[in-house]
């Protein structure tokens, strides 16, 4: 029986190199070897403890770049040696949600490198319709797919209007994505981070109209730039949160023009609370904004093979799988300034 490489999270802070027997896809499922893999934010939570929804043990990722191996018939007419993008979101196709073609937020959803295992490893069987074909992108672009895919998503949900101004707090690989997107929406486009370094990087690919220290003082920023309401000014009618933070979480409802929405998109092991007369004064509309769908990935997909989509100013860091456990912690540090990891198998 053939042997496969596969790097477990046994309990926070302790991953393993393993071996294990190479897995055989079952009825509607796909085999595929991972190419290059993402490790994200919902990674580095799951190795400290702080990952909701999150079991151990459990071999992590989910920002997938694979080729097929073996596939049964389907209806894309996929074949082996395609390079395909993983979509790690497995739902059931029969609840309320899935019914309505929000699959990203299935009741019985599981997510790979979360629910179930995922793809730090040579092999791994997925259901065939979970692939998507990624022509005329390279294995690096292909596994940074699902992590901007979130941002397309959130600025579908949010339905930006051309040539309204969107804040978007928080300037990672998430943010990066929403921004991305809320420009070619046609937003006239604000970031905020409280990193100096990440406002550089979003000065030099995102071209908003102005970056702002976020923090205490981004109230006053924003009140500075747009002018109060009562000298005419007008708040950002769209706020994306993507921290991830509850206090930015919080804080970002006070951002918010009257009649506007926010869109909180990082995800939070916390309760979430507001002042209701505030909200109800601004008639506020609130939203979450989870995962994504197959047409979002598509999306990401065509924008990046048309090169309106960027992800390479992200990657910060290249690893072979072998060498991972050691790198791994080094990702933590603040110091380390790092954004994304790209981890190359085969």
């Amino acid at each position: 029986m053939a042997t496969i490489r596969r790097v477990v999270l046994l309990e926070p802070t302790q991953l393993q190199l393993q071996s294990a027997e190479a897995p055989s896809p079952g009825p509607g499922e796909a085999l595929v070897r991972v190419r290059r893999i993402g490790i994200c934010g919902t990674d580095l939570h799951a190795f400290q403890g702080r990952q909701p929804f999150f079991s151990y043990p459990r071999v992590l990722g989910h920002e997938i770049s694979a080729e097929v191996v073996a596939v049964g018939d389907n209806p894309d007419g996929l074949k082996a040696g395609e390079l395909c993008v993983v979509s790690p979101y497995l739902y059931c196709g029969v609840c309320a949600a899935c019914r309505q073609g929000k699959t990203n937020c299935c009741a019985r959803l599981k997510v790979l490198g979360v629910h179930v295992d995922g793809g730090l490893q040579d092999l791994i069987t997925v259901p065939a319709h979970a692939l998507v074909r990624a022509e005329g992108l390279s294995l690096e672009q292909m596994a940074m797919v699902e992590n901007q895919s979130i941002g397309a998503h959130a600025v579908r949900r949010a339905q930006i209007q051309p040539g309204e101004t969107a804040l978007v707090i928080g300037a990672g690989p998430i943010g990066f994505g929403v921004a991305q997107f809320a420009r070619l929406a046609g937003a006239e486009l604000l970031v905020a981070d409280i990193s100096p370094a990440r406002l550089d990087l979003a000065r030099r690919w995102l071209a908003p109209r102005q970056t702002l220290p976020a923090g205490p003082e981004l109230e006053q920023h924003l009140a500075d730039l747009t002018g109060s309401a009562a000298d005419g000014g007008d708040l950002p009618s769209l706020v994306f949160d993507c921290t991830g933070s509850p206090a930015s979480m919080m804080a970002a409802f006070r951002y918010v023009a009257n009649g506007g929405r926010l869109v909180l998109v990082g995800l939070a092991q916390a309760d979430i609370t507001f002042h209701d007369p505030e909200f109800h004064r601004r008639e506020m509309t609130l939203l979450s904004s989870r995962n994504a769908t197959r047409a979002d990935l598509e999306r990401v997909i065509a924008g990046m093979a048309a090169g309106q989509v960027v992800t390479e100013p992200l990657t910060s860091a290249r690893v072979a799988l072998d060498d991972l456990i050691p790198a791994f912690p080094t990702w933590l540090k603040p110091e380390a300034g790092v954004l994304k990891t790209l981890v190359e198998l085969n």
